[in-house]
């Protein structure tokens, strides 16, 4: 089965980046330690999203580490070795698959443990809940879940769960002690001033779980 290759998921947003090149900023996330990258720039046209997935793409193959294109099943379709991270509200897994084969990285994000529990039954591969925390760029998914919320889908869902909303190095190792395979953030990282020991700080909370 196929599976995130780390623990910590950067999620990205060119309008987060406080001015700084997105392209570059993430070869320093990268230099820093093993990140998958989940390209997310809804704004962009087709082709602009190509054009820069191949640029993105160039980094995480020098890297080893995994690219997926945010819902846009067709740029995916376009490129060689990325996956896809699907919005709650796309295309459903079942649907998704066998467009996508078997050979692809397929993720989805859910924000109730029935959405979980559902998404699991329809092949995704893993499974991005939130929010977990109170965080300003989810707020549109209501009120956060909570550490029990996960906690709870961690004991009935069997694919990697990501904890998404909020997080900080602290609550990264919460939620890992809660069952969480990983988190995912956005401007935790691509907000830093020094993005290379954010990274690093990530990446040690959410490996080195005390």
């Amino acid at each position: 089965m196929l599976t995130l290759s780390s623990r910590l998921l950067v999620v990205t947003d060119r309008h987060q980046t406080k001015g700084r090149p997105l392209v570059s900023l993430l070869q320093r996330v990268l230099t820093a330690g093993l990140s998958t990258i989940q390209l997310r720039e809804r704004d962009l046209s087709a082709t602009e999203l190509v054009t820069l997935a191949r640029e993105v793409q160039a980094l995480t193959v020098s890297c080893s580490s995994q690219l997926l294109i945010n819902d846009r099943i067709d740029v995916v379709m376009a490129m060689e070795g990325v996956g896809v991270h699907l919005r709650s509200n796309s295309l459903p897994p079942s649907v998704a698959r066998p467009l996508l084969g078997p050979q692809r990285l397929m993720g989805i994000s859910v924000h109730s443990l029935e959405e979980a529990v559902q998404a699991e039954s329809q092949g995704a591969d893993y499974i991005v809940l939130g929010p977990i925390y109170e965080t300003p760029s989810k707020q549109m998914f209501g009120p956060p879940l909570g550490i029990q919320t996960l906690e709870e889908t961690c004991g009935l869902v069997r694919i990697p769960i990501i904890g998404i909303g909020g997080v900080t190095a602290e609550r990264a190792r919460e939620m890992r002690r809660a069952g969480a395979f990983g988190v995912a953030v956005i401007t935790a990282i691509l907000g830093a001033d020094d993005v290379e020991s954010a990274t690093r700080e990530l990446l040690d909370s959410v490996t080195l779980v005390p």
